[in-house]
């Protein structure tokens, strides 16, 4: 017999954390010094990867960007579009992919131990810092270290509480989420 690519319930938690990121990605705190707000994007992102894994967190995320790219308004400040990825900000939108892939393979890979699990959080964050700021520089004519210095630098503390959260939460999630199995 041939295995299911996702079975049922893969399925309808992948609906649940898209409607999780779709709830908590519209909210965001704007700061005066950067085109970037403060996000709640990324807590959704970290709590995808601790139920779903790299895998179907990566689907789940893909999901909300396609529901945002085709209007509903889903983006930071109730925005919708296609517009919104071609914006400043649109360099981390792309850059939550690799992360919830890196976060969730860390999670996965050491059984959502806590130090690894935040380590993972720090280097997938780091990697949406990248993404974010090479195309911030390219969207304000600033170059790298000038747009990682407003569009990353500023949103390390508050990223740092997201995570602390996502650890706390995530793993009791991801333990009522396993007694499903």
């Amino acid at each position: 017999m041939k295995k299911q690519f996702i079975t049922t319930k893969q399925m309808a938690l992948v609906g649940v954390m898209t409607a999780v990121t779709c709830i908590l990605g519209p909210l965001s705190i704007p700061i005066p010094i950067s085109p970037v707000p403060i996000s709640f994007t990324v807590l959704a992102v970290f709590l995808a990867a601790y139920v779903l894994g790299p895998r179907l967190g990566t689907l789940s995320y893909v999901i909300y960007l396609l529901l945002g790219m085709v209007g509903l308004p889903v983006f930071s400040g109730f925005i919708g579009g296609i517009g919104k990825l071609a914006g400043p900000t649109g360099g981390y939108l792309i850059g939550f992919i690799p992360m919830v892939l890196i976060v969730g393979w860390f999670i996965e890979h050491y059984n959502a131990k806590i130090v690894p699990s935040f380590i993972g959080m720090m280097i997938g964050t780091v990697v949406c810092y990248v993404f974010g700021s090479i195309w911030l520089a390219s969207q304000t004519s600033r170059t790298f270290f000038e747009a990682l210095s407003i569009g990353a630098l500023p949103y390390i503390p508050a990223d740092i509480v997201k995570m602390i959260v996502a650890v706390i939460l995530g793993t009791q999630l991801r333990k009522a989420v396993r007694k499903l199995y």
